[in-house]
């Protein structure tokens, strides 16, 4: 009977055993997938994100370099372009009203303008004049062409001609990031100043906002004068009458460089030397006939006068 119990116990211990070993057996590789244990029983390293993770890492950064990109290559560039010349015209008055018609048909507008009247070489007197204009940067080179115009023939009486440029891009971008940040730093001071409850806090607060403000501005005017400097290109103009840059003709000889100014400049010193004996003749020659003779006689009689009474005087005596 003992046998019989004991046969079926082993039995059942056997059927446990088995079920046990059957159970591990079925578990076990889902343990070893979670780990990473190898069928030899070695622990390889440590598994890659899961490739659902990868590509979605890989396209935030792949949008944030886009949004970079883009921004950079939507930045305008800016540039500031001036120009200057010289031009000589027949009536310098005229162009002058011309240049600041045109600068106002274009979209423009005058910033100074001046007119004066100076000599040429031979004495006579003619006008002179600059302006300084502002036109859109798109028609600069089309408001050089008809400011040259004025001249008749840019080739000859376009004295002086210059342009220039300077690229802003860098310092714009610059500006406006730096406003946006104090910008970000406001709003932030201004939801503080809004809970603060000591007043020690509310004045640093409003101090703080104050400074930023001001910065805030700051930054504000240098940005709209870059927007308006590279909006609209300035032009300088100094308008000079041909008359003032006549050639001198002596018996059919025209002299230029060293020689040319030589020659003027003897011209200019005689012309001087007439010029100041016309003056003499005209103003000191009368001043000293109508003046000069009347004071010389009446000096030459008090002379004679002081003689005669000298001389009616008795002589001093002598000491023996």
């Amino acid at each position: 009977m003992k046998t019989k119990y004991l046969l079926i116990f082993t039995v059942i211990c056997v059927f446990l055993l088995a079920s046990c070993a059957s159970a591990a057996s079925t578990s076990m590789p889902s343990n070893k997938s979670a780990v990473g244990v190898t069928s030899s029983g070695e622990v390889p390293a440590l598994a890659a994100p899961a490739p659902t993770a990868a590509p979605a890492f890989a396209g935030a950064s792949d949008t944030t370099n886009g949004t970079t990109d883009a921004t950079t290559n939507t930045t305008k560039q800016m540039v500031i372009q001036n120009a200057s010349l010289t031009i000589l015209v027949d009536d310098p008055s005229k162009s002058l009203s011309d240049i600041m018609k045109m600068a106002t048909a274009m979209g423009g507008f005058t910033v100074s303008s001046n007119s004066y009247q100076t000599y040429t070489s031979a004495g006579d007197q003619v006008p002179t004049a600059t302006v300084t204009i502002r036109v859109p940067s798109d028609q600069l080179n089309a408001a050089l062409d008809q400011i040259k115009a004025l001249t008749g023939n840019p080739e000859k009486f376009v004295t002086d001609e210059s342009v220039s440029g300077q690229d802003i891009t860098q310092e714009y971008t610059d500006l406006q990031s730096r406003l946006t940040n104090l910008e970000q730093a406001s709003d932030e001071l201004t939801k503080m100043y809004d809970s603060a409850t000591k007043t020690d806090d509310i004045l640093a607060i409003y101090n703080q906002k104050l400074q930023i403000t001001e910065q805030i501005e700051v930054l504000k005017g240098q940005i709209q004068y870059d927007e308006q400097a590279s909006a609209k290109s300035a032009i300088t103009v100094q308008i000079n009458a041909k008359a003032t840059s006549q050639p001198i003709t002596v018996a059919g000889w025209q002299p230029t460089g060293i020689a040319r100014d030589a020659v003027q400049a003897l011209l200019n010193f005689f012309k001087g030397l007439v010029n100041f004996l016309i003056w003499v003749v005209i103003l000191v020659l009368p001043i000293v006939i109508v003046i000069g003779v009347p004071l010389y006689f009446l000096i030459r009689w008090l002379v004679r006068r002081n003689k005669a009474k000298k001389a009616q005087l008795p002589p001093l005596p002598t000491q023996k």
